[in-house]
């Protein structure tokens, strides 16, 4: 009896100290750790992905790169999967599985006398725990710390949360972040499509992804991919015939296949920069967006190819600056023109080639697989040398005067020349990457949605965005806006200005302003039109004379072109700053009616959750959300666009920009056959080169430049330098278009009028036209003449202006 009361007493004792020693560990390590509570509204990292118009992906940002699924969508057999790998107890154990420690803990001793390697008995509740609150520190503190968390955690979040975070968190390998990632970048699936296997290999991978790599560790991968398929049947989630027939399954991975991707990178920055201003650098990287953009890939195809065929039509008109390096030609040639390093930033088409012989007619070219090719003496022509202010040497006579053997050059292959008569095969023409850069835009005019934007030559080279960042002069671009400024007040396209010498003195030191045509010469009373279509300098300055530079940087800031224009004279004629996009919304605002757009390059934002958080489109529809359609009426969505010009004025405007391609600056444009306006800018020796124009549901701005202003050459202007990328553009952006003539407001009266005197025609009149004016302003004789002060002795502060010049604008056109 004694020895049972000193046995009873014993096992008493060591329970009470048993249980002391976990009251004190629960107190011990339970003291400071992180609030499990934070767990039942976490958001795991996701990866945002932004999609063009049509829905193709354009980019996607992400430090992690999770899908996140919800439980709820989560297929049973995945979920069944990752229950018998990792914690078949999960759903009735509460956080620690104390019959799974206890066997793992007998197991364990048996895989020490073999010398196996022992296994956990971590749950899943304890992984969370680890995963989102602790570190990897292998002790037993931490396996403590862990332990009380699991705890805690299954009192204050559900199993099926708990279950959630751990399979979108969990790291599986390939970059795979979560099971729904990991299915992708494995089979290329969605996780419904997962067959038994496939998701039997995922459950075997969060232990050590390394360890079981489908090809590296094809063996071991496989083993522990059957063995998790084995523990789905023994617990009763699969049949032994369907475990028999998954185990029987090869172990394959496939690659991702190719997304159609839309390719716009200046783009894709700009709506990045926007996403970083609008919701962090975590909103973008972490959050989860979804992203709707406005581009149209099929717009953005046909821009990048103008632009660039544009650039490379201005480069190959102003010479060849040299090869791209020198390499002997010895034996294998062909492995050091391999290794020979060019810019990134030819387009694909392009190859590297080493010139081999060089004879008066052709070169032969050779290339790194040893293949060869021959460049004719025609495809040579264009490169006489390069000489400084973007002049041209001595004309090409034989090859030898472009190439010598063994210089490094660009090709691509040629099938006809320009007659069209057609190449022998392996014939190639000379290509150069152009050191001059440029801009095109494309919008809706009526919502402001961008549709296509492209900033330079290439993105690879330079993140310099030249359609939204490059602040240049617009030149003569900016005119339209002097002219719609005076129609508004009181004057009408028939109006005529004086043509003539205009000089002002600056002030002491300051020397005298006697801004000129670009033909030097002068034309006396001409129609306002005639000003227009013909950038008639003198005529747009004494119209801002008389008008008021007042009213004209209203004007300027009213269409969004610069806010804080100078009150110069010279900015009439365009020799403030701005950018291509400033400058196409403006345009849009000219051919909608005068009504108010902001450009956008996003439609819409969505979070994880499918929820909108942002919309380009603020406007309430009453009506157009219903479960379904029984014929009603279409709903109304209100016009909530302010109006910046009179409807009337704005279409007047519209047709003298049309009379700029038809017979002006512009000509070169009307050869597509459709409506269409617009205006060409170029500033003082010819730096900066516009053209932007529209259609009546289509406005399109193309900008040339150097990155480093400097003279684009004595001849090159925006007519043939940035005209030609505006028409390359619109020639396949409209080939399958209807042609829709520009829309007329009510209150335009279409009138005859004698172009000379801006009177009614009168039978006989030889030089007629059709012109637009508003009710009531028809002429009723000889239009007045706008004389804008005088030649000699002009008050130089005039009305409305502060300063009369201030800054270049002399010769811009």
């Amino acid at each position: 009896m004694r020895w049972v009361l000193i046995l009873f007493s014993t096992v008493l004792l060591g329970g009470l100290v048993a249980v002391g020693g976990v009251l004190w560990g629960l107190h011990h390590f339970g003291r400071g750790l992180p609030d499990y509570k934070q767990l039942a509204d976490y958001e795991p990292p996701v990866m945002t992905r932004v999609h063009a118009g049509d829905g193709r992906l354009l980019s996607e940002y992400a430090r992690q790169r999770r899908v996140f699924v919800p439980i709820e969508a989560m297929p049973r057999r995945v979920i069944k999967a990752f229950l018998s790998a990792e914690d078949k107890n999960f759903y009735s154990h509460p956080g620690i599985d104390f019959f799974g420690l206890a066997k793992a803990m007998i197991d364990n001793v048996r895989n020490l006398a073999q010398n196996r390697r022992p296994r956990g008995a971590s749950t899943i509740t304890q992984q969370v725990a680890k995963n989102f609150l602790l570190t990897n520190e292998v002790s037993i503190e931490r396996k403590a710390k862990e332990a009380i968390l699991a705890l805690r955690i299954e009192r204050a979040i559900s199993k099926d949360r708990i279950l959630e975070l751990y399979l979108n968190e969990i790291y599986l390998g390939l970059r795979s972040y979560g099971v729904a990632a990991a299915a992708l970048n494995y089979f290329d699936k969605s996780l419904d499509e997962l067959t038994i296997a496939e998701s039997a290999y995922l459950a075997a991978l969060p232990k050590a992804p390394n360890n079981y790599h489908p090809v590296r560790q094809h063996d071991a991968a496989l083993v522990r991919r059957n063995w998790v398929i084995g523990q789905m049947a023994e617990n009763g989630f699969i049949s032994v015939a369907d475990a028999e027939r998954a185990k029987a399954e090869p172990l394959t991975i496939h690659e991702r296949s190719v997304t159609e991707v839309a390719e716009a990178d200046y783009f894709a920055e700009e709506v990045r920069r926007w996403l970083v201003d609008r919701f962090g650098e975590d909103g973008l990287y972490e959050g989860g967006l979804s992203v709707r953009t406005t581009l149209d890939p099929k717009l953005q195809r046909i821009a990048d190819e103008a632009l660039q065929w544009g650039l490379m039509h201005y480069d190959r008109r102003h010479g060849w600056r040299g090869a791209l390096g020198k390499i002997d030609i010895v034996a294998g040639w062909g492995d050091a023109l391999d290794a020979f390093a060019v810019p990134p930033t030819a387009p694909a088409e392009w190859q590297k080639a080493l010139a081999l012989i060089v004879e008066d007619k052709r070169v032969q070219v050779g290339f790194p697989d040893g293949s060869f090719g021959e460049i004719p003496l025609a495809e040579l022509t264009w490169a006489r040398p390069w000489r400084e202010e973007q002049r041209l040497g001595p004309s090409v006579r034989k090859a030898s005067d472009v190439l010598q053997p063994g210089d490094v050059i660009f090709v691509e292959p040629i099938e006809k020349d320009d007659d069209g008569t057609p190449y022998p095969d392996g014939t190639f023409t000379l290509r150069q990457i152009p050191n001059v850069d440029g801009g095109i835009v494309a919008m809706d005019p009526h919502t402001g949605r961008v549709l296509a934007l492209s900033g330079g030559w290439s993105f690879k080279e330079s993140q310099f965005n030249r359609a939204t960042q490059a602040n240049r002069q617009p030149g003569s671009s900016f005119k339209p806006f002097v002219y719609l400024a005076a129609l508004e007040n009181g004057f009408t396209p028939a109006t005529r200005i004086l043509d003539a010498p205009f000089v002002i003195d600056q002030g002491p030191g300051l020397g005298k302003w006697k801004p000129a045509n670009y033909t030097k010469e002068f034309y006396g009373p001409s129609p306002m039109r005639l000003g227009i279509e013909k950038s008639r300098n003198l005529m747009t300055v004494r119209l801002a004379q008389t008008i008021g530079m007042d009213l004209i940087t209203d004007y300027a800031r009213r269409f969004g072109i610069d806010d804080n224009m100078p009150k110069h004279l010279s900015m009439a004629l365009g020799a403030g700053e701005t950018t291509l996009l400033k400058m196409t919304t403006a345009y849009s605002m000219l051919v909608n009616g005068g009504k108010r757009v902001v450009p956008s390059l996003i439609d819409r934002v969505q979070d994880r959750n499918g929820r909108t958080i942002y919309h380009h489109d603020t406007r309430e529809c009453a009506g157009c959300v219903a479960a379904r359609w029984r014929g009603e009426p279409a709903p109304t969505i209100p016009d909530t666009r302010e109006q910046v010009a009179d409807p009337a004025s704005a279409y007047q405007m519209v047709s003298m920009l049309e009379g700029v391609v038809q017979r002006g600056t512009g000509r070169r444009i009307s050869t597509i056959g459709k409506p269409l306006a617009g205006k060409t800018g170029t500033t003082n020796d010819n730096i900066d080169t516009w053209f932007v124009g529209f259609t009546p549901d289509l406005a399109v701005g193309a900008f040339v430049g150097f990155d480093q202003p400097k003279t684009l050459g004595p001849r090159d202007t925006g007519s043939n330098v940035a005209a030609p990328v505006f028409k390359k553009f619109m020639e396949e952006a409209l080939v399958d278009k209807p042609s829709i003539p520009f829309r007329i407001p009510p209150g335009v009266r279409n009138v005859r009028i004698n172009v000379a005197t801006g009177a009614l025609a009168q039978p006989g009149d030889r030089d007629v036209m059709v012109e637009a004016f508003k009710a009531g302003t028809e002429p009723t004789g000889e239009s007045e003449i706008v004389f804008g002060g005088d030649a000699a002795g002009w008050d130089a502060q005039g009305p409305g202006n502060t300063a009369p010049v201030a800054g270049r604008g002399s010769g811009l056109y």
